[in-house]
């Protein structure tokens, strides 16, 4: 990685700086964890039921069925992504993959996004995929359960993200490759595409799940990081034209309660060249690349620059 020089000093990093390293706080990520815990325990009450005691009832009442709802179980629309229909081996290896990839782009999203945010994405993601799934398949019935809809809306929003950072991986666990994440996610969509009218639009059986609701859940993604991830439309001035409404937007803690910023005054030119530094990264590297420091210094810059 080449970092970007300036002639006329030689920025030291923030993230060296011995008053810089302790009063970042670290955040936890509850919500993932919350997510994560109850899609385990959907799959293992799914499996206990259907196996111990010989019973589908659990399944049925929290998979997206089209003959639900049309009697009105509309909670199915979220609840179908915390339960996999008890299958052999293909359905574990199916909840496995979508468990990795639901922690790994959560891991990454949630430190930005925030805990409400990313709930309210991932929950997006599933109803809009059980929407469009219903909305193909009401007149001639089925029921589908997992929680790729949901995740595919948590990887599109990575990828829109971290469009050119290269990510190593291992094609069939042999051939070493790096691809950029918006190869990956222009690949899927193509591959869903093709699915959906060769699979689904001819109702032919799949055990690949739904191309429509992964396809919607990939459009939420996309639309939340065009419209939603910089939190409010603005005109040409730059003044705000549309906000967000309020359960939407990231609290802000009060001057009173927040903690400082800096132990010591910094040279302004030294932060604001910092600040392109670190963009500069995030320009050639992604976001994810970005230490909790440097993360936390772009949260602080803005107020900070403001207020000298």
């Amino acid at each position: 990685m080449f970092i970007k020089a300036y002639p006329s000093f030689r920025l030291e990093m923030l993230s060296d700086r011995s008053y810089m390293r302790d009063s970042y706080p670290r955040t936890t990520r509850s919500a993932l964890v919350w997510i994560i815990s109850a899609t385990v325990g959907g799959f293992i009450l799914a499996n206990v039921f259907e196996r111990l005691f010989l019973s589908g009832h659990f399944t049925d009442l929290f998979a997206l069925s089209t003959g639900d709802i049309q009697r009105g179980y509309f909670w199915q629309f979220f609840t179908y992504g915390f339960v996999q229909k008890p299958e052999e081996l293909f359905g574990v290896l199916t909840f496995c993959f979508n468990l990795m990839w639901l922690y790994l782009f959560g891991r990454e999203l949630e430190g930005l996004l925030g805990a409400k945010r990313l709930t309210w994405l991932y929950l997006t993601g599933l109803a809009l995929g059980g929407v469009a799934w219903f909305g193909l398949n009401y007149k001639v019935g089925g029921q589908i359960s997992g929680a790729w809809p949901g995740v595919a809306a948590l990887f599109v929003m990575y990828a829109c993200l971290n469009a050119n950072q290269r990510i190593p991986l291992l094609i069939f666990f042999v051939f070493p490759v790096t691809l950029k994440p918006k190869y990956l996610a222009w690949a899927a969509v193509v591959f869903e595409v093709c699915a959906l009218f060769f699979i689904e639009f001819p109702h032919h059986e799949s055990r690949l799940g739904s191309p429509a609701a992964h396809l919607a859940g990939m459009f939420v993604g996309f639309l939340y990081f065009r419209f939603v991830h910089e939190r409010e439309w603005r005109t040409p001035d730059g003044v705000a034209e549309i906000e967000l409404p309020q359960w939407l937007k990231k609290k802000q803690k009060s001057p009173e309660t927040a903690p400082p910023v800096y132990k010591v005054n910094l040279d302004r030119e030294a932060l604001r060249a910092e600040v392109d530094r670190i963009l500069d990264k995030i320009n050639s590297d992604g976001f994810a690349a970005l230490t909790s420091d440097e993360k936390r210094l772009l949260d602080d810059a803005k107020d900070l620059l403001s207020r000298r």
